[in-house]
């Protein structure tokens, strides 16, 4: 066994225990990284809620997550709980709303999708006294914040925070998951034209790894891996607090 599963189990192990949990609530998306976090959680020995929530992701993605639950399903049947949520009536009722008002946006309307499944994580973790665990990755939510605020960000613990992607894939290989998922073009899923991860940020994850290590990319891709974080800074830093001990009253 890899040392750093053995390692990433132990640590969610302890992180419950100190918050006095014995539930995990993980969103299944049909991913690499939801795939790998949900294994891992189920590998604790604590309960675990893996939850898809299909909306306008594409049939492939839920195909994929299906298939996965069915995995943890068989490998973890004494704890594993899998949900399925779908959500289009949710959003649909959602966005009746707020277009009345104009607030119409493609961009808005994606990471909606993204806060919605959140909320759902965190309905299901207060019914169950869980903890809502994160799946995002080391280039995501380190590197160039490509995740959304209170969305995906929004979790108790990040399992996988410290691993790049490519060791992401390379652990799920090692536990079994499905290759069809471990080496699927990543996507975040919020997109019904089906982009992946790479069209959205212009640069390959292997390109992004590099950037953050200071390895050399070229100067061309450099620059657009110092503008991603840039402009997703904000999502990445803790939120700014206006602190009167600094003001002269």
């Amino acid at each position: 066994m890899d040392k750093r599963i053995e390692r990433i189990v132990e640590w969610i192990e302890g992180y419950a225990e100190n918050a006095g949990k014995e539930t995990l609530v993980v969103g299944v998306s049909g991913g690499v990284d939801s795939a790998l976090t949900s294994t891992l959680c189920c590998m604790t020995g604590l309960d675990v809620y893996a939850v898809t929530m299909p909306l306008r992701s594409g049939k492939d993605g839920h195909k994929k997550a299906m298939s996965h639950l069915g995995w943890l399903e068989d490998r973890f049947p004494e704890r594993v709980h899998s949900v399925v949520i779908p959500l289009e009536k949710s959003l649909r009722g959602l966005e009746e709303v707020l277009h009345v008002e104009d607030f119409e946006n493609a961009h808005a309307s994606a990471n909606t999708k993204s806060r919605l499944r959140m909320v759902c994580l965190y309905h299901i973790a207060a019914c169950m006294d869980g903890l809502v665990v994160g799946t995002g990755n080391k280039v995501e939510d380190f590197g160039v914040g490509f995740f959304t605020k209170w969305g995906d960000g929004g979790v108790d613990l990040s399992p996988i925070g410290d691993l790049f992607k490519s060791e992401v894939q390379s652990l799920a290989l090692v536990l079994g998951i499905d290759e069809e998922i471990v080496l699927q073009a990543p996507t975040d899923g919020l997109w019904e034209d089906g982009r992946t991860d790479e069209d959205q940020l212009q640069m390959s994850y292997e390109d992004l790894e590099k950037a953050m290590r200071g390895e050399y990319v070229g100067e061309e891709k450099m620059e657009r891996y110092e503008a991603i974080r840039k402009a997703n800074r904000h999502k990445m830093e803790p939120i700014p607090v206006c602190m009167m001990e600094d003001w002269d009253f």
